[in-house]
């Protein structure tokens, strides 16, 4: 069998329906609550942020929801992504387990982002939708809802956490190529921007802080929507393109994932590998292990409260259960962007209560330790989120060394590092601070949940 495990990029490869796990679910979710009222939200109270045809995804429980074929048209610039096997870094490790890695930095803005930036664009375009708000951590989405704007003609004003504002200005020239505005958050350009720079003009700034000031914009103007690149399950749901072509590809190799693994943030490329393979085991085929890999500087799923929680700082945002660790909560500054959320996917965290999930947290300078060893072996470098999954790959591969068990192991590499060299600048020079969580911040943030009745 080849390296490269490949398939041609021709119709017949690529799905025509995105996965829905909430049609597999064993025990339904919590509802999403109305902040006001406490009463479950509904689509008119979903609408001043969303297109409708998002808001009926987000509620959906169809097991499959179809790509409207301008969506598949896009996406035939770069997917199927190639799912590869490890042999060099299996070799390298000494180990009998076989790993597997799904690339998804051959999309255009190198990374995943752009599964669910397309169709987002494409059906605020669809309603009419002259401009769209939006929020980024690393920058990855940031880019790709900039390049989805271009590509449909639409307005996309992103607000960048500002600790990653500075450490990546190639992140902000790719967004403004593409005629993005990308603003520093905390700014002085919304309400609640200036409340946070009036207590700290020095605020490194945080997602929760940013979807707030993108939230604020958008209900500013009618013609102007918000869209958000991970957590909601409709960005989950887009992202399972990922999971179902490896799921083809690893069935022209003759194979099936022992372990599952997914760096985590806010859920989006975790979901998007996993949902597939865990809703064949919810049917009744196979089990997988399931383990989501997070930053132990921002460890909402194994430090976290599964509670409800406002998904940003100033309490714009409908009440959604989910693991958190308090929605005041700001993440130190460490190089991993896109993993500085203070909650999980509500879905994620749900099948995590229920015990499918496996959390770990690792340490940033563990995992650029991991990400090189990959790097040198695979001759890709991983995006310091995807860093994460290729260390949880490696300490389970080096766990069959010892057990002499050949497991096969699938992860995502959901980006390359092309645009984070600075981070790796910092490493190999030994500046690479080691940061870890304000447990006594996190726990006045938890205090703060907001009560909720039962």
């Amino acid at each position: 069998m080849s390296d490269t495990v490949k398939y041609l990029l021709d119709e017949s490869r690529l799905p025509k329906t995105w996965y829905n796990i909430n049609a597999d679910l064993p025990k339904p979710m919590a509802p999403v609550l109305h902040p006001g009222t406490q009463q479950p939200v509904t689509p008119d109270d979903l609408a001043p942020l969303f297109p409708r045809a998002v808001i009926e995804q987000e509620m959906s429980t169809e097991r499959e929801i179809e790509i409207p074929e301008p969506v598949r048209e896009v996406y035939r610039q770069w997917r199927p992504s190639p799912l590869y096997r490890a042999r060099r870094l299996e070799k390298a490790l000494g180990t009998p387990a076989r790993i597997y890695y799904k690339y998804e930095g051959v999309s255009p803005t190198g990374s995943h982002k752009p599964n669910t930036a397309i169709p987002q664009a494409f059906y605020n375009k669809q309603e009419g939708v002259k401009r769209i708000t939006t929020e980024t951590g690393a920058g990855q989405w940031g880019s790709s809802l900039a390049l989805a704007g271009a590509l449909f003609g639409l307005e996309i004003v992103v607000y960048m956490v500002r600790v990653s504002f500075q450490q990546k200005p190639y992140r902000r020239a790719f967004m403004e190529t593409f005629g993005a505005q990308c603003i520093p958050s905390p700014s002085d350009t919304t309400e609640a921007g200036r409340a946070i720079l009036g207590k700290n003009p020095d605020s490194t700034g945080s997602l929760g802080i940013a979807i707030s000031e993108a939230v604020e914009m958008a209900a500013q103007r009618d013609d102007t929507k918000y869209a958000l690149g991970s957590v909601l399950n409709h960005v989950l749901l887009h992202q399972t393109v990922i999971g179902l072509e490896a799921m083809e590809q690893l069935a022209m190799a003759d194979d099936y994932p022992d372990m599952v693994i997914g760096c985590t943030g806010g859920g989006s490329n975790f979901a998007g590998i996993v949902f597939p393979f865990l809703g064949e085991q919810l049917r009744g085929g196979r089990k997988v292990d399931v383990i989501a890999v997070e930053p132990s500087a921002c460890p909402t799923l194994t430090k976290g409260r599964f509670a409800y929680d406002f998904g940003d700082t100033a309490h714009l945002t409908p009440l959604t259960k989910m693991h958190t660790l308090g929605s005041a909560f700001v993440p130190p500054g460490f190089h991993a962007g896109g993993l500085r959320y203070h909650g999980m996917a509500p879905q994620v965290s749900h099948l995590a209560d229920l015990g499918y999930i496996d959390p770990r947290a690792y340490n940033q300078i563990e995992c650029f330790q991991a990400g090189i060893q990959f790097a040198k072996a695979e001759g890709i470098i991983p995006a310091p989120e995807a860093n994460h999954a290729v260390k949880g790959a490696i300490d389970e591969a080096l766990k069959c060394k010892e057990s002499g068990e050949a497991k096969t192991i699938l992860f995502n590499l959901c980006g390359h590092g092309n645009f984070d060299m600075q981070a790796y600048t910092d490493f190999l020079a030994g500046k690479l601070e080691e940061l870890e969580y304000d447990e006594g911040e996190a726990a006045m943030a938890l205090a703060g949940l907001p009560s909720v009745n039962a």
